[in-house]
């Protein structure tokens, strides 16, 4: 007898970087564990409507701008499911309107979080490590709690550096992150095993709501408010706010300092990397004016 096949809808609601998170109850399906909101697509409904549906129903809150962010195809013993992933930011003025016991969770929180299964991918994508290395040459990651940004030289990829990617397993691909041109660039099974692409300021204010591939996650570089406003309206996971600090490499730029830095991403929904002079011992400072973590070159 064929399996049950469910269409089910789920909002990642996010606010000042922070991820509402309910629980199921012991007589729901996969009851006892916790759960994003959401719920079941009803006969005539888009995924996207029977998303707003919900998360009226079930949060209290009504949200008109929504952004795809992943399906997710899953097959339990006695149930398939199909998971329609949407995300939206929660305005401060909606907070109080919230129905319990709704709770606000941060991304390092998620992780020891007990989900579905069906959940697991949507973690790993929600969840940042604190620092990112910014490398000319590819490297692997050292360790769980560090991605590395592979800047390849003039947005190329040599022979070699496929080579070497080739040898790279799914788990060390995913800690890596390179240029939206170098992933378009890449053969579509290597490509599909990148899990983060880099936005260029440039590249970013070229792009609009939409345009963003479903499933994959984005980090864009900004160094205004505008660039900050225009990657959260197209639905970007994570920015680098640079620079911070004066750079040997950009010796020039206009250094933001921490104040400004503090002001610049004070309503800033996502994730957000200080970039520009940066140290590993300069995480508690950066997080206490706002930031999520650290990227860096030499220092890192």
């Amino acid at each position: 007898m064929p399996k049950p096949i469910v269409d089910v809808a789920i909002a990642i609601l996010i606010h000042r970087g922070k991820i509402l998170v309910g629980w199921r109850g012991e007589q729901q399906h996969q009851g006892g564990k916790h759960e994003f909101p959401g719920g079941k697509v009803e006969q005539g409904e888009t995924p996207e409507e029977a998303c707003r549906r919900e998360i009226y129903e079930e949060v209290g809150i009504g949200l008109k701008d929504w952004h795809q962010f992943d399906y997710i195809h899953h097959e339990y013993d006695d149930i398939i499911v199909n998971l329609h992933l949407f995300h939206s930011y929660v305005p401060d003025e909606l907070l109080n309107l919230i129905h319990q016991p709704w709770t606000w969770y941060t991304r390092d929180q998620l992780v020891n979080l007990n989900f579905p299964k069906a959940n697991k991918d949507i973690i790993k994508r929600l969840y940042w490590p604190h620092f990112i290395k910014i490398s000319a040459t590819l490297t692997l990651p050292e360790n769980d709690e560090t991605l590395v940004y592979w800047r390849s030289e003039k947005d190329n990829v040599s022979e070699d550096d496929l080579e070497k990617l080739a040898l790279l397993d799914t788990n060390q691909l995913s800690k890596l992150i390179m240029n939206v041109d170098v992933w378009h660039k890449l053969k579509p099974d290597l490509k599909s095993r990148i899990r983060t692409v880099h936005l260029k300021q440039s590249q970013l204010m070229s792009l609009h709501k939409g345009d963003l591939e479903v499933g994959v996650r984005f980090i864009a570089a900004c160094h205004d408010a505008v660039s900050l406003q225009h990657a959260q309206q197209i639905g970007c996971d994570a920015v680098f706010v640079s620079p911070v600090k004066v750079t040997e490499t950009h010796p020039d730029a206009i250094a933001l300092g921490w104040d400004r830095f503090a002001d610049l991403i004070d309503k800033c929904q996502i994730p957000v990397f200080a970039l520009g002079g940066m140290s590993p011992d300069d995480l508690a400072t950066a997080q206490q004016y706002g930031a999520y973590g650290l990227a860096g070159i030499r220092n890192f």
